[in-house]
């Protein structure tokens, strides 16, 4: 499929999946005329991008962790350092919501 198409499937901009490809996080075929011909399971990786980068990851820190993520998408255990970047992850989230909670407490005895 041309990128339009894989734009319209996965709901990220024609943009952000060139994006996406300069940074190596895909690497669609062309086609003899050049344009970007994606596979259906590139829809599949772009979700898992998207669900990675609006849980915080960065997208170089995707890059790194989006081939142990990969297998996870056909149904294998997500490698050991997959697992390491999301928990580490989650403690960065969870040390995040301590300071907004304590900032709510302080904010709200003023409220």
């Amino acid at each position: 499929m041309q990128i339009g198409e894989l734009s319209r499937r996965t709901g990220v901009s024609v943009r952000m999946l060139r994006r996406y490809e300069a940074l190596g996080l895909l690497s669609p075929a062309r086609t003899a005329s050049g344009y970007r011909s994606f596979a259906a399971d590139d829809a599949a990786t772009v979700r898992r991008i998207a669900v990675l980068s609006e849980a915080g990851l960065t997208l170089s820190a995707i890059r790194g962790l989006l081939p142990c993520a990969r297998g996870a998408l056909v149904g294998e255990a997500p490698c050991p350092a997959f697992r390491a970047g999301v928990r580490a992850k989650l403690a960065d989230i969870d040390a995040k919501m301590r300071a907004l909670a304590e900032s709510r407490r302080i904010l709200s005895e003023w409220a």
